[in-house]
């Protein structure tokens, strides 16, 4: 399903040239209003008592999803980031697939003149990002979540731009950014509780952190001059 979905913004960038980064984020709420409606239509638990959200997974062994270790909160899909984490540094440093596609992305002209085929990076980029999305979700729908309802999506796609800047595309260090926003989540949950903070402070927090870490590139890569220069 995450595949499918991610073809849309890449058949649209290779035919049209639109922005695959607006038209994946405008299709985040596409994709909202169909998981509200599969929640409170074809798949709305009918002993539900008129709830929105769909039977509880955790009743069917087969599509539940449980801890690796009682209490943990680690389930497989934990196990299936890492080797995510694992795959992505194999393919985009030890395999051509990833010189073709940092290639690419440094300097497409090169990669033009070198034969690389943009328009068959561009769909596998986004087709592997969809289809580990997807299997992402899935993880998160049959373990923590155990149900589909209208509340799943906590803005995680939002999220993960922010990991993917504080990891510098980098698989590792996105695995270290992921970490990262883990934490503020986390700590964000029991500042909720312990001081009473709003929830939008959480969000407003990463907001900040990928300002800043925008910010720092600026200076570092640009020099910035307050006022005219004196005329020589």
């Amino acid at each position: 399903g995450g595949l499918a979905w991610a073809m849309i913004p890449g058949i649209l960038r290779t035919r049209f040239n639109t922005n695959e980064i607006l038209v994946s984020l405008l299709l985040v709420y596409v994709a909202e209003q169909i998981l509200a409606w599969t929640a409170l239509g074809p798949l709305r638990n009918p002993e539900g008592a008129g709830f929105p959200g769909s039977r509880n997974l955790r009743q069917y062994s087969s599509a539940s999803n449980d801890e690796l270790i009682a209490g943990w909160g680690m389930h497989w899909g934990v196990v299936a980031a890492f080797i995510a984490v694992i795959f992505g540094y194999i393919l985009l440093s030890r395999h051509i697939m990833g010189f073709n596609i940092r290639l690419a992305g440094q300097s497409p002209r090169a990669a033009r003149f070198a034969g690389v085929n943009p328009t068959r990076l561009v769909l596998f980029c986004l087709g592997l990002s969809g289809a580990l999305a997807g299997l992402a979700g899935m993880f998160e729908v049959a373990g923590p979540a155990a149900q589909i309802s209208i509340d799943f999506n906590v803005g995680y796609g939002f999220t993960a731009i922010i990991v993917a800047f504080l990891g510098r595309l980098h698989p590792i260090g996105i695995l270290l950014a992921g970490l990262l926003m883990a934490l503020t989540y986390i700590g964000g949950e029991a500042a909720q509780a312990t001081l009473g903070l709003p929830a939008a402070a959480i969000q407003a927090f990463q907001g900040m952190l990928l300002f800043f870490l925008l910010a720092f590139d600026v200076l570092t890569n640009f020099k910035v001059k307050f006022g005219r220069e004196a005329a020589a």
